[in-house]
């Protein structure tokens, strides 16, 4: 099983991908397998992903406006995008970090099987908009993450579901909103089914954060703070609070302070 698992996080094909990871059960307990552990570290497969889209900084990824079919794709393709690293971030939370509970691997199987769908909702809409995903330039900001916090599951579970995935409770609830007034309903259609499942993930990395925080004997709130202040993170505004507080999120969490003092940046 592990090994299905490191193939579909291996594969580049992006209709391959969502297909392995399709066919994955639903369940899954972890035995020891040092030639695993080793593949995650050195193989250069990981993560599988295909040649297109180029990556560039995060910073030289051209904004587009939402009037015209081009930019509506170009956003499409930035969510398939996202979708498609949180396939192999979910696959690869499963694969990377041992000794967690059973619904832990259950959770992010589960996690990897809805993105995979996401993903796929998304390349079919980006094809009747006359485009295919790597169309378009992207960045690889959530697998940088999935790196910096690969030795750690607490830091995986604070910086990755409750900061970058928890982004997009905050930011797509506008992007529906302005495609329903340029009259794509289509694409606000299928943002409203990620979105509402996105919370049940961002849940899920709530879940076995606050596990792993009482596993060390320490409080998750200030302790999110701290990681936050560490590794010079700010949530920035507008929050979605309804979305976060279903997520888990608690008020501490999400106070952000005031311009003028001081905070990580």
């Amino acid at each position: 099983m592990r090994r299905a698992l490191l193939e579909a996080l291996c594969e580049a094909d992006p209709a391959a991908k969502c297909a392995r990871v399709a066919a994955l059960p639903a369940t899954w307990a972890p035995l020891a397998d040092e030639a695993v552990g080793a593949m995650l570290a050195q193989d250069p497969r990981i993560p599988g992903r295909p040649a297109r889209p180029t990556l560039v900084s995060p910073r030289d990824v051209p904004f587009r406006g939402l009037g015209g079919p081009e930019g509506r794709a170009a956003l499409v393709h930035a969510v398939a995008h996202i979708e498609f690293n949180a396939v192999n971030l979910a696959l690869d939370a499963a694969l990377r970090f041992d000794g967690l509970p059973p619904d832990y691997y259950a959770d992010w199987l589960r996690v990897a099987r809805d993105e995979a769908r996401h993903f796929t909702m998304l390349s079919g809409r980006l094809a009747e908009l006359g485009h295919a995903y790597g169309d378009f330039t992207a960045h690889n900001g959530l697998w940088e993450a999935a790196q910096k916090t690969a030795h750690d599951p607490l830091l995986r579970m604070a910086l990755v579901p409750r900061v970058l995935e928890a982004r997009g409770l905050d930011v797509t609830p506008g992007l529906i909103r302005r495609l329903r007034e340029v009259g794509d309903a289509r694409t606000a259609g299928i943002l409203c089914v990620i979105l509402d499942e996105e919370v049940a993930h961002v849940a899920i990395g709530t879940r076995w954060y606050r596990y792993l925080c009482d596993l060390r004997g320490v409080d998750p709130a200030s302790t999110f703070r701290a990681v936050l202040a560490e590794h010079r993170v700010r949530l920035q505004r507008p929050l979605n609070l309804e979305a976060r507080t279903r997520a888990g999120f608690e008020s501490l969490e999400l106070e952000i302070p005031d311009e003028g003092g001081c905070h990580p940046k």
